[in-house]
């Protein structure tokens, strides 16, 4: 089977045994890797309605047929299972050595089960899986645990870890690798330290079979074309920071916990700030356009991107790189991802303007760099009013009666883009398969060149080709889509390097074809584990709807929720789905997903 190692490596902590399964060629062909094996196998495998934080969840790292080659970068990992934070699918895509390592040593995928008695840490080759004492490692920042290992193992050694946000069960903790690397967004380290597994080193020197040995020599030609691309220069300078410069200009720059669309001291956080005072450039594993800008921080350096400039910047009403920097620094060394924790920093501070945290005896201010400091730190440790903070905003919300100022879909932050007049970009976060994250469906660029007030058929189409694209073909794959994306690299390098690395002749329709099955299949998980569906769980935050910006050029704009629900019932329409987002019974016949019906029919009613 090229393309695939055709192994997957089982991990019983509990027992402390693990087992080489075989990948079936048929999933492998109607899945492909990453989010689509992932999903299948947590459908397959999981019972119904298991607590995320027990032992009976299954932490599931991923690879798929281009991950690990030596082409359009393809160092790419993601690491999936039932969400802490949102009772559904989780997922989140990382750039590791150790996802590149594990296909050399042979393996497709890691699934984890169980829990270890004590801390424990893996480490994998092709010869196995040794269970060792992380005992020592436990408490330790994610920077302070990779160079220990690494000191231990050898620095090619492949290291993810966890950090003290996930050893205490911060339901927003990530997992971390090379210090600046994050993934997992919806709780995956939680999990991970629900586990009592602190980290995975991995180590792998085999080969990783191909179709067509010329693939080397094609990723080659792909990335010289990259490197010739016109936007290549400016983005090797800022990466994602310019987006924003961009979406201030916009008005969709999150500010004042997503109040406001722009920041009256956007240019001290932003793009060319970034290039004036960056000291390092670091990439992914097989990346030829690095995007990790390190800065100085307050404490030390970080690396920033837009989300994270975005969300602990203007969000909170922070107008210094380095403060916001070490903002960033504390989240990575805690394995905290800092989209939801810039949410929850700026959930708080709203709460506190308007009085609702005084009976938890908490007072924070816009603009509070040293308070947000601290917040973080306790919401990583589970201190005071931290505790709280470190369940999400939605719970939080709940416990402060203050609903309408969580910017969250189904218990997951929004990522870094304002919506009060993007509704296109608004129905992408709604509908996103792990909750609201950009990955999926970055349709804000194309939706603010276009009739940006609309909420027309042509944006819900638009979603759905983005969603099947982005958050079907590359975290299928697994892949980098920022070539695509940021430098406008031909999409139609993939197929090519896809039939290069497994021999199969597929079309983009094959591809589309798998992103919709994965899509449905993660919604039939969620309707599972959730025992009902309703198409309200497909609504963006209410502040959307309800609180119009006050400044700017678009003062005044807010959604419209009728409108809205227009445009949801053409999202649902055109993906196959019932009126209530549920997929229909001749939709899943068209996907080769029957056998999911009858367990869907227990929970809702289907239509045909």
């Amino acid at each position: 089977m090229a393309g695939w190692q055709g192994r997957m490596l089982r991990v019983d902590l509990t027992r402390k045994k693990y087992v080489v399964q075989e990948l079936d060629a048929s999933v492998a062909r109607d899945f492909i890797g990453g989010r689509g094996l992932a999903i299948k196998i947590l459908w397959d495998e999981l019972p119904p309605g298991v607590d995320p934080l027990s032992p009976h969840n299954k932490l599931i790292f991923a690879a798929g047929p281009l991950t690990g080659l030596t082409n359009v970068n393809m160092g790419k990992l993601v690491v999936a299972a039932k969400s802490p934070i949102t009772g559904g699918y989780g997922d989140g895509n990382i750039g590791a050595w150790a996802g590149v390592y594990m296909r050399r040593a042979g393996y497709d995928a890691i699934v984890v089960e169980g829990k270890a008695e004590r801390p424990t840490y893996l480490y994998i080759d092709e010869k196995g899986v040794q269970f060792l004492d992380a005992s020592d490692l436990w408490g330790l920042n994610t920077w302070a645990t990779e160079d220990k290992l690494q000191k231990i193992h050898g620095r090619d050694a492949g290291v993810i870890s966890i950090g003290p946000a996930g050893e205490n069960l911060v339901k927003y903790a990530v997992v971390v690798a090379q210090k600046g690397r994050a993934g997992g967004r919806p709780g995956m380290g939680a999990v991970m330290g629900s586990k009592n597994l602190k980290a995975l080193v991995v180590k792998g020197r085999g080969e990783i079979p191909v179709a067509d040995k010329a693939i080397g020599k094609m990723g080659l030609e792909a990335v010289e074309q990259g490197r010739k691309m016109p936007g290549y220069n400016f983005w090797m300078r800022q990466g994602t920071t310019s987006t924003v410069e961009w979406a201030q200009e916009a008005s969709v720059l999150p500010t004042y916990n997503f109040s406001e669309g722009q920041f009256d001291e956007f240019e001290k956080i932003g793009g060319a700030m970034v290039e004036k005072m960056e000291v390092d450039l670091k990439s992914c594993p097989l990346c030829f356009m690095p995007c990790g800008h390190w800065v100085p921080a307050e404490g030390g350096v970080a690396e920033v991107d837009y989300e994270n400039i975005a969300l602990l910047g203007s969000n909170l009403g922070i107008g210094d790189l380095s403060k916001v920097a070490e903002l960033n620094r504390i989240a990575d060394l805690m394995g905290m991802d800092t989209i939801s924790l810039g949410n929850t920093l700026g959930f708080a501070m709203e709460a506190s303007e308007r009085g609702l945290t005084k009976e938890h005896g908490f007072k924070i201010e816009w603009g509070d760099y040293k308070a947000a400091r601290d917040l973080a730190l306790d919401i990583a440790y589970r201190r005071g009013f931290g505790d709280l903070l470190a369940e999400g905003t939605m719970r939080a919300s709940r416990r402060l009666k203050a609903e309408e100022l969580a910017v969250q879909v189904k218990g997951l932050e929004v990522s870094a883009y304002d919506c009060h007049a993007a509704p296109a970009m608004a129905l992408a976060y709604a509908t996103s398969p792990i909750g609201p994250h950009h990955k999926d469906a970055w349709v804000i660029s194309w939706e603010v060149k276009t009739d940006r007030f609309g909420y027309t058929k042509e944006k819900a189409a638009k979603v759905i080709e983005l969603q099947r694209i982005r958050g079907g073909w590359f975290e299928a794959f697994v892949s980098c889509r920022l070539p695509w994306v940021e430098i406008s690299l031909p999409l139609d390098w993939y197929p090519k390097l896809f039939k290069a690395a497994t021999g199969l002749d597929a079309t983009p329709e094959y591809f589309n074809e798998v992103g919709d099955r994965i899509y449905a299949l993660i919604r039939a998980f969620w309707i599972r584990e959730y025992g009902y569906w309703s198409r309200e769980l497909d609504v963006p935050p209410p502040k959307w709807f309800k609180k119009p910006l006050t400044k700017g050029p678009l003062k005044g704009a807010h959604l419209d929720y009728g409108k809205y629900h227009e445009m949801l019932s053409h999202y649902y329409d055109l993906r196959g789905w019932d009126e209530n987002g549920v997929p229909r019974r001749s939709t899943l016949r068209r996907l080769g997903l029957d056998y999911v019906a009858p367990v869907l029919e227990k929970y809702v009613e289907l239509k045909d």
